[in-house]
């Protein structure tokens, strides 16, 4: 069963949120994805949840990870600059393995850049928001339905993982209104985090087998442990034993890089597809406009749009490399994604069409651009 809804992007995901069970939000407001920050605002209390605007977006993610560890379902929401701040507390969300949902609608910089104007410079970022080895889970909504889908699958993913997760959307979805076909809250797959049952004197959070996420029960239930962004050992308390440090980091990395249920992508014309597009985001969708108008212009164009953008689907983005001579890669950055796919394909001879001037990029542009490389 599904509904429709009038929304914007951004209305779209503060839904999602609160119908897949997210009980708090901390943050403080950031354009262009402020209108998150305000319909969370009215939507918790109703829930029994609670929103907190605080001083700056450093306090916003600190609360928001307060509120992961006591076991709920949190989530915080602003634009690159934000990121920028909130990148230690990030960091902490990894090494500590609290889940954490972390909305990112897109805007031009660096710096504070061009608030109001679309981009998708924060690809980058969202592979690497702090410093250290880790690996980000990192979501694209190409669509207002997928606004809502993604945010949905991004606190399943976070839940499961314990690890933050990033939704990336750009000042157009955010920001676009229009109807969207959505599923019944009753038709979602929710996921909620594991908690250890046993007797609390045999509980070590953090003593987990390679490749799987450590088991956080909530604070306040009578588990002793210990939450540190220091390198810790089984129940949390710090330790430099080099062995330790070296298996949890492959375990960090392998939960995210050995799972298989993580990598969504689409594919569009692309079985009888002479040239390949690659695109993403918003301008995901001036790409079919433009593969549907080139092949009325009898040129067999087809699309690939990667929906998890980290981990990137490598052995799919290989294939794609093999089989295409002709691939046009666009975004609105200056090739953020373009060097991923560079490096996966092992090969740079592809048509480009980059903007980052807060401009989107027009389906006519995608069609001239491809009619130059036929």
């Amino acid at each position: 069963m599904a509904r429709e809804v009038i929304s914007n992007g951004n209305g779209l995901v503060a839904k999602a949120a609160i119908e897949c069970g997210c009980k708090f939000f901390g943050g403080y407001p950031l354009t262009p994805s402020s209108e998150i920050a305000h319909e969370t605002s009215v939507l918790l209390p109703r829930v029994g949840g609670h929103f907190i605007q605080m001083e700056d977006e450093i306090a916003g993610i600190s609360v928001a990870l307060g509120a992961s560890m006591s076991g709920v379902k949190s989530m915080t929401a602003t634009s690159g600059p934000g990121i920028s701040l909130k990148s230690e507390q990030i960091g902490f969300s990894f090494i500590t393995e609290v889940p954490l949902v972390i909305v990112n609608v897109m805007r031009g910089g660096p710096s504070t850049g061009l608030p109001t104007r679309v981009s998708q410079a924060d690809i980058g970022q969202a592979k690497h928001p702090s410093h250290g080895d880790f690996a980000s889970i990192t979501l694209c909504p190409g669509s207002l339905e997928e606004c809502y889908t993604e945010t949905v699958r991004a606190f399943n993913l976070a839940e499961e993982y314990m690890t933050p997760v990033f939704v990336l959307l750009d000042e157009t979805l955010g920001h676009m209104v229009g109807k969207a076909i959505i599923p019944e809250v009753e038709d979602l797959t929710i996921v909620n985090r594991k908690e250890f049952t046993g007797d609390p004197k045999d509980y070590k959070p953090y003593d987990a087998a390679p490749n799987t996420p450590a088991v956080l029960n909530p604070f306040f239930k009578g588990y002793h442990y210990h939450i540190t962004g220091l390198h810790h050992g089984p129940t949390g308390f710090p330790t430099e034993d080099g062995k330790m440090c070296e298996y949890n980091i492959e375990r960090l990395m392998g939960k995210i890089n050995h799972a298989d249920d993580l990598l969504e992508y689409e594919e569009f014309m692309l079985d009888d597809a002479e040239v390949c597009i690659i695109a993403y985001g918003s301008i995901s969708r001036g790409a079919k406009e433009a593969v549907v108008k080139l092949r009325k212009d009898g040129i067999k164009a087809g699309l690939f749009r990667p929906t998890t953008i980290w981990p990137s689907p490598v052995e799919k983005l290989k294939e794609i490399g093999q089989k295409f001579d002709k691939i046009m890669v666009t975004e609105l950055n200056m090739g953020q994604y373009l060097e991923e796919i560079q490096r996966v394909m092992g090969r740079d001879n592809f048509a480009t069409l980059h903007k980052a001037n807060g401009r989107p990029i027009a389906p006519v542009e995608m069609v001239a651009k491809v009619k130059e490389m036929m």
